[in-house]
């Protein structure tokens, strides 16, 4: 449920030094009204590469947080010559038993269902009072300020999302991370087990994936952490 905007710092931070490129992914900001097909994980991966394409950009270091670092992991693995290296905050490979993706997709649907009908705001609140945003609450008025930015985008824009390219959608990475050839660093807060394992678990089945723990931080390390992620992202970067 986020856009450009997110990262906005972050490239604010790098821009002296880098080249940054910084989209709305199809359903969020302002991508919106596009072909149904690009609200899917590969139609959304293929609308990044038409835009490298469209800029001039053959190879790039790919930034991604939750969400957008399921797309970058699935860039580097359908498009690695486009990728110089990945780097992957709070992101999964996705979800291996066909039992719990199905799962995962009946939630989902239940989740746009809800957007579509009821109060956006309210949905936005109970989102983020999730044990996973638990550490959010420890800085004072950062839930609001997500809830306000969220706000902006289209929700029926982001339910196409939710439901082309949610987790229940996108089909498991976890048999391809052998196959990796770009070098990765995944990153996880230190408050988020569920994703600190899933990082070092993914660093075990790859040895071009390295993992980095943010002390302090839960699952939105840019937010709660930023100078550490910056520092970060400069490591895969130079």
């Amino acid at each position: 449920m986020g856009s450009a905007a997110d990262w906005d710092h972050v490239a604010g931070a790098l821009s002296e030094d880098f080249y940054c490129i910084v989209p709305d992914l199809p359903g969020h900001g302002n991508s919106t009204g596009l072909p149904d097909e690009t609200y899917t994980m590969d139609g959304t991966a293929r609308a990044v590469v038409g835009l490298m394409d469209g800029i001039g950009v053959r190879r790039a270091t790919i930034a991604g947080y939750s969400m957008g670092g399921r797309l970058a992991l699935y860039l580097g693995l359908r498009h690695p010559d486009r990728c110089a290296s990945l780097f992957l905050e709070s992101a999964s490979p996705g979800i291996e038993d066909e039992r719990e993706r199905a799962a995962r997709r009946r939630a989902d649907e239940q989740r746009a269902r809800r957007i579509e009908s009821g109060d956006f705001e309210e949905f936005l609140r109970d989102w983020y009072s999730q044990p996973l945003f638990a550490s959010l609450a420890r800085h004072e008025g950062m839930v609001e300020k997500l809830i306000e930015s969220r706000k902006r985008n289209d929700p029926r824009e982001l339910t196409k999302s939710l439901r082309g390219a949610g987790a229940g959608s996108q089909p498991s990475l976890w048999n391809e991370l052998f196959e990796l050839r770009i070098p990765t660093l995944v990153v996880a807060g230190e408050s988020d087990e569920k994703f600190v394992g899933i990082a070092r678990r993914m660093a075990g089945l790859s040895p071009e994936v390295r993992f980095a723990l943010v002390p302090g931080a839960g699952h939105n390390v840019h937010l709660e952490s930023p100078e550490e992620h910056e520092k970060l992202l400069q490591r895969v970067l130079l």
